[in-house]
């Protein structure tokens, strides 16, 4: 692969795949911010990057100058393939988006939490004994997909292949059309399977319909059943949506959580903190960043902005503006006013914005409950932090035997790496690896760690 040539200039040759951005983007978003609020450059084919709150709200807002029908910022510009409703436009956006809206309300995913605490347990008693793990290959990576499995009516044992095309989609893909196309046929076909066997499949087809795939063979559209291309551009979208995103902001809580015990221990002793923090990590780490192409002239803060061009919708940059947050480089996890563009807005918001609350919710509160961070230890050499990891613990059924764990013991502990996915530029980059010790909390704690999701309805009523 031909090496990028480095950014001289992010106002003018901006470069999301330059390793400075995947590094830490919060720097050049704020230099922007100051000095040139949408920036531009030649590269993709030409793309603007808007990086305050109020730019970014009115390009999303703004379907007669942006359209959704490209949804990522890429070299190359292939002929896209309906996934709608995210590739719609008005007014071929809305009936798509009222068919999955009753499937992804608060009440429908209260349903899930047992079975997403279920998982969640099971993960951890797989390496509880073991007194170390990989948090990422081992917890939270493994969440969303076990979830999205279960409510599309898919094997389990799939899950290794759907992460694989996720990888090859929204990473490797965005330089690469030949690793694209093959995983998104390789997808469209496990789907069209699916289909065929639940058509085929007269047993199936006449059970009560309680798995997404089922559900959306009977929904209809003007009175008429969707055809192949619209329903398995449906499922690719769900597949990827409700995986590729959620990992990333699990990993980036316990990432905080692990280096920032003062909020680990409030969230264990004020667990009614837990809505506000969960909200707090998706403003201060979003995991989305979308995308829209201009397809009419226009103006956007007194820029102008010419057809032709894409544009990198970055709702993490929207959400670190400090003309709208307070501190906006802080994690504050009681923060109050906070209406964030993790889950973007207008006509696109994320439809699966309650599903990746409950998940990130009941992730971090299984985690607090039987595992303990403990201290944010020195930088391995030659390496920036954070960095390089192992993630050592105590199983509380085996407490009373074992001494406590101090930092002399904790370094003699295996290593595990704990990547956390983060998604500054939109897509899959590995850019945080934490150091974490941690260890079982008392079971005597673990009942005021138990809120249920739904504490989370009022806030998830208000922001949708």
């Amino acid at each position: 692969m031909t090496p990028r040539k480095p950014v001289t200039d992010w106002a003018t040759d901006w470069d999301h795949l330059d390793p400075r951005w995947r590094e830490d983007p919060y720097p050049i978003w704020d230099k922007l911010r100051r000095s040139c609020p949408i920036a531009h450059t030649e590269r993709y084919q030409g793309a603007y990057l808007p990086t305050r709150y109020e730019d970014v709200r009115a390009i999303a807002n703004d379907s007669t100058h942006f359209s959704s029908r490209r949804v990522i910022v890429r070299e190359v510009r292939p002929e896209p393939m309906p996934s709608p409703p995210i590739t719609s436009d008005p007014p071929h956006h809305k009936p798509y988006k009222q068919l999955l809206l009753p499937l992804f309300t608060a009440e429908a995913m209260t349903g899930l939490e047992p079975k997403a605490r279920a998982i969640c347990n099971e993960l951890i008693n797989k390496f509880i004994a073991d007194g170390h793990c990989d948090a990422a290959q081992q917890y939270t990576r493994h969440i969303p997909v076990k979830v999205i499995t279960h409510m599309l009516g898919v094997p389990e044992t799939d899950s290794d292949q759907f992460i694989k095309w996720i990888h090859e989609i929204l990473e490797l893909g965005i330089t690469d059309d030949v690793v694209l196309m093959q995983a998104v046929r390789e997808m469209a076909e496990y789907f069209a399977d699916h289909i065929a066997q639940r058509r085929d499949n007269p047993e199936r087809r006449n059970r009560s319909k309680d798995d997404l795939i089922s559900q959306l063979l009977e929904a209809r559209i003007d009175g008429k059943l969707l055809d192949d291309q619209h329903l398995n551009g449906m499922l690719r979208l769900l597949l990827i949506a409700g995986i590729d995103t959620t990992w990333s902001g699990m990993g980036a809580a316990l990432w905080h959580l692990a280096r920032t015990p003062v909020d680990r221990d409030r969230l264990i002793t004020e667990p009614a903190l837990m809505p506000m923090a969960i909200e707090e990590f998706l403003r201060a780490f979003s995991p989305v960043t979308m995308a829209r192409e201009v397809v009419k002239d226009t103006e956007i803060g007194g820029c102008p902005i010419k057809a032709g061009n894409m544009v990198l919708l970055s709702f993490p940059a929207a959400n670190r503006d400090p003309a709208v947050f307070r501190d906006a480089d802080k994690v504050i996890i009681d923060r109050k006013e906070n209406r964030h563009f993790a889950f973007g807005l207008g006509i696109h918001r994320c439809v699966g914005s309650n599903l990746a609350r409950l998940e990130m919710t009941v992730a971090v509160e299984e985690w607090l409950k039987r595992l303990r961070a403990l201290h944010w230890p020195a930088t391995p050499r030659g390496r920036k932090a954070p960095c390089a990891a192992h993630a050592s613990f105590r199983s509380s059924s085996r407490r009373s035997a074992l001494q406590p764990l101090t930092d002399a013991t904790a370094r003699t502990r295996p290593r595990a790496w704990f990547w956390c996915g983060h998604f500054a530029q939109g897509y899959a980059t590995l850019a945080q690896i934490v150091l974490l010790t941690a260890r079982a909390i008392p079971r005597s704690a673990r009942c005021a760690m138990s809120p249920s999701v739904s504490a989370l309805r009022p806030r998830m009523a208000k922001f949708c």
